[in-house]
């Protein structure tokens, strides 16, 4: 097991694999939800110094711990102004996000055509999100934007059935269609 040390992170961990051992992703996603938000608003949890610290040009992405019995990983985000994700899914697995610090813009989407390497997506809303909110996401319904429309660092937590190190971005290419681009994923060093 990958696992930081960081104030909290036993409490973190021990509220996390407690709601993974729910049956279904629905209410697995559910306690995480709970968990997040209370782990979001304890002052004894602090995240590592490193995911209040943007990268120049992109988000940054931070495993703060992976269990290998159970499988599932814990990833901090940190968004630096104007930085956001284009239309991506999860590779097929069920995620739960909570906003550490700032705020974020989200913007949900439901594929509604698919064929000959194009899809067609309609936006679901976009919602404004603060510390303590989470969400959570389950295929088929994974697609979804981040933006941060702030001026300020904001920061999430994901937690995802597997590690997270590939998804697929959905790119315009005209007319309201997309093609999907598989994209690898990496981490950013933890200082």
């Amino acid at each position: 097991m990958l696992a930081l040390d960081f104030p909290g992170s036993r409490r973190m961990i021990d509220a996390i694999s407690s709601a993974i051992e729910r049956e279904s992703p629905a209410e697995i996603t559910g306690a995480l939800r709970g968990a997040l938000c209370s782990l979001i608003r304890d002052p004894e949890v602090k995240l590592p110094a490193c995911c209040h610290v943007p990268e120049l040009g992109r988000y940054a992405r931070r495993e703060l711990y992976l269990c290998e019995k159970r499988g599932f990983s814990v990833t901090a985000m940190t968004w630096g102004p104007g930085q956001g994700t284009p239309i991506h899914d999860h590779d097929g697995m069920w995620c739960v996000e909570g906003v550490w610090h700032g705020e974020l813009e989200i913007t949900a989407y439901e594929r509604t055509q698919c064929g000959a390497g194009r899809y067609g997506f309609e936006s679901r809303g976009t919602m404004n999100v603060g510390p303590g909110s989470a969400g959570s996401l389950i295929p088929p319904h994974e697609y979804h934007t981040i933006y941060n429309a702030t001026n300020a660092v904001a920061v999430t937590v994901h937690v995802y059935r597997n590690r997270m190190t590939r998804c697929g971005v959905f790119l315009p290419t005209g007319n309201g269609w997309f093609a999907r681009d598989e994209r690898s994923l990496s981490f950013d060093a933890i200082a």
